[in-house]
């Protein structure tokens, strides 16, 4: 692969459920593994939330405000660490597809030092193959009480592993000593991947 092609389609043909980004990004690794297989190894899953799971992010595609900020419980891109820098894919975003990591950083992340802390922001970071083979939703947490979905969901069957149905929470934890991969801050991040 040329360091000017991309792994990916374009955005709006890539597989995508609103409100799944967990999901969506697990597809995104699949497309990598399938096509690119020796590319893998430069993939990155990035689970943002903290403990109040309240997680501002601006430039999303699903915000009615002007400055297109959403407050999350957690959401989830890719990371690529390849020849043109640290990309990130976000199905989610109006930023562009990829963005470099410095500008995702500035733009949807913004200056955690301006927020109240509540409200900052951690990076649950896990290798894409450890994400292919480990990760598992029941899609259980997209239900209401009455069992009805909270947004439709995919067409396709639920992502599960022969050890795990649903491990979803393990991923969004940002408790440095559980879940899969590496509790980082925004600038721990900047500063390991840039």
């Amino acid at each position: 692969m040329s360091a000017t092609s991309s792994v990916f389609p374009k955005q709006d043909q890539c597989v995508y459920t609103s409100q799944y980004c967990e999901e969506n990004v697990w597809k995104l690794c699949d497309h990598v593994k399938r096509h690119y297989p020796e590319e893998l190894k430069t993939f990155y899953v990035l689970f943002i939330s903290n403990q109040e799971k309240k997680i501002p992010l601006w430039h999303q595609k699903s915000s009615k405000r002007e400055d297109r900020l959403v407050i999350w419980d957690y959401h989830v891109v890719l990371m690529h660490q390849c020849e043109k820098g640290t990309l990130i894919y976000d199905l989610d975003t109006e930023l562009p597809f990829p963005c470099l990591l410095d500008k995702y950083i500035t733009f949807a992340i913004r200056d955690d030092r301006l927020l109240k802390p509540d409200f900052r922001r951690l990076f649950r970071v896990v290798p894409g193959d450890v994400y292919l083979n480990t990760f598992a939703s029941d899609r259980s947490h997209m239900l209401k009480e009455d069992g009805s979905w909270m947004a439709t969901p995919p067409s396709y069957p639920c992502i599960q592993t022969q050890a795990y149905q649903n491990n979803l929470a393990d991923f969004i934890s940002m408790k440095e000593n559980g879940g899969v991969g590496s509790v980082l801050t925004p600038s721990q991040l900047l500063q390991i991947f840039s």
